[in-house]
C-alpha cells in the first residue's frame, strides 16, 4: 500500500508527506533495540557527564555516516559485504557482552568499559551505523524520495539520544534490562545475516517488533532492590544476631546467679 502511494506521487504532495510519519514512526521502533546498546556502551564511562557527552559526540558522528549512507543506499545495498560487516560487528558485541566476567559491581555480564570519552564515541557511531544498514534498508523499500528517508532519519536519531538518556538510567534500575537489549542487538545481527545468506530468511517487520517488544517486556519485569531495603535487611540480620547473643549472655549469667546462691 506505501509503495502504491509513492507510484502516485511522482511529485512532491500530500500523498508524499503522509509518508514522513510512517517513517518517523518507523525509525523510532526501530531505534529502541538501537537506543538500548548505545547505552550500555556510554555505560562504559565513569559519570554521567561523560556518558552524555559520549552519546552527544558519538551521534552526531552517526548522522554524518546515516547521511552518507542514506544517498549511497541503492549503491551499498547491492554489496552484502556490508551486510555482512554488519552482522558480524553486532554479533562480536553480543558475544563480547555474555562471554564477559564478572565486574567489580558483582554483574554476571556487562558492555564494553572506557578509559577515555574518545575511545567511546567512534564505537558508539559505528553501532549506529550498523543498525542504520537495516533500518535505512527498510526506509529505502518504503519510499524512494530521498529527503523524506533523510528526515526520517533525522528524528530517529534525535529520538535515539533521548531514548539512550533513559535507557542508561532504567540500567540500572531493571535486573534483566540490558541481557534484554544485547539478546534484541543479536537478533539484528542474525537478520541482517540471513539477508546476506537468503533474503527470503529474513523475518518480517512485524515479528521482529513483536520479538523486541516481547523481549523488552522481561527486561522491565524485575526492578534492582533499592540499596535502602538491602541495608535495612542487612541491619534487621545483625540486630537479630545481637538479641541472640544478648540472650545467650543473659542465660549465662542467669544459671552463674543460680550457681552461686545454691553454694
Amino acid at each position: 500500500m506505501l509503495d502504491k502511494l509513492v507510484d502516485l506521487s511522482p511529485y512532491f504532495g500530500v500523498d508524499t508527506l503522509l509518508l514522513l510519519p510512517v517513517l518517523i514512526a518507523l525509525e523510532a521502533v526501530l531505534s529502541a533495540d538501537n537506543a538500548i546498546a548505545l547505552a550500555a556502551i556510554a555505560q562504559g564511562l565513569e559519570g554521567e557527564k561523560m556518558q552524555r557527552r559520549a552519546l552527544n559526540f558519538g551521534l552526531v558522528i552517526a548522522f554524518g555516516l546515516r547521511v552518507v549512507l542514506i544517498l549511497t543506499a541503492t549503491w551499498v545495498i547491492q554489496f552484502w559485504q556490508f551486510e555482512l560487516l554488519g552482522a558480524a560487528y553486532l554479533l562480536w558485541l553480543v558475544f563480547q557482552y555474555f562471554s564477559s566476567d564478572d565486574d567489580k559491581d558483582g554483574k554476571e555480564h556487562h558492555g564494553p568499559r572506557f578509559a577515555s570519552l574518545w575511545q567511546a564515541i567512534p564505537m558508539i557511531a559505528i553501532t549506529d551505523l550498523a543498525f542504520s544498514l537495516d533500518s535505512v534498508t527498510t526506509a529505502i523499500s518504503i519510499s524512494r524520495e530521498t529527503w523524506l528517508v533523510l528526515t526520517g532519519g533525522a528524528v530517529g536519531v534525535i529520538a535515539l539520544r533521548f531514548m539512550a538518556g533513559l535507557f542508561i538510567r532504567w540500567l540500572d534500575e531493571f535486573v534483566h534490562l540490558e541481557d534484554a537489549g544485547y539478546t534484541t542487538v543479536a537478533l539484528v545481527g542474525l537478520r541482517l545475516l540471513a539477508r546476506v545468506i537468503n533474503p527470503e530468511l529474513v523475518p518480517p517487520e512485524w515479528l521482529m517488533v513483536t520479538m523486541i517488544a516481547l523481549l523488552f517486556a522481561w527486561g522491565f519485569s524485575k526492578r534492582v532492590e533499592p540499596e535502602e531495603s538491602q541495608s535495612e535487611e542487612l541491619l534487621e540480620a545483625g540486630l537479630g544476631v545481637e538479641m541472640n547473643v544478648e540472650a545467650v549472655e543473659a542465660i549465662a549469667a542467669e544459671k552463674e546467679a543460680q550457681e552461686v546462691s545454691a553454694e
